[in-house]
């Protein structure tokens, strides 16, 4: 069983940055695939960002493209998520997820673990 905790929301400003984390409880952790999603109420979980076990290969929502950065340190088991630039529409429950699929998945139900969720505010 793969725990993974969240860290590192808050409130900030528009145009401001957050760098959330997630943090796993086992050490194979370099063999799963790892995505963060986002919910608002009243709207379905969205994909943000996935990476690929060894942090080679990401990919990204369109929406968030050029301003969030997603990256692993396999050694410390935890999955970072850069937000830069962030806008009041980037205000949400931010999740983090993991499959022991291969490659990058960007797909909500291929996930197995998930985290409880760290609340991201960004004002205007």
């Amino acid at each position: 069983q793969v725990q993974l905790v969240e860290s590192g929301g808050g409130l900030v400003q528009a145009g401001g940055s957050l760098r959330l984390s997630c943090a796993a409880s086992i050490r194979t952790f370099n063999r799963y695939a790892v995505g963060w999603f986002r919910q608002t109420p009243g709207k379905e979980r969205e994909f943000v960002a996935a990476i690929n076990w060894s942090g080679g290969t990401t990919n990204y929502a369109d929406s968030v493209k050029g301003r969030f950065t997603i990256s692993r340190d396999n050694a410390k088991n935890t999955v970072h998520l850069q937000m830069n630039s962030l806008k009041p529409e980037d205000t949400a429950v931010y999740y983090c997820a993991a499959t022991q699929r291969i490659g990058v998945v960007t797909i909500r139900g291929l996930y197995n673990y998930w985290g409880q969720g760290t609340q991201v505010t960004a004002s205007s």
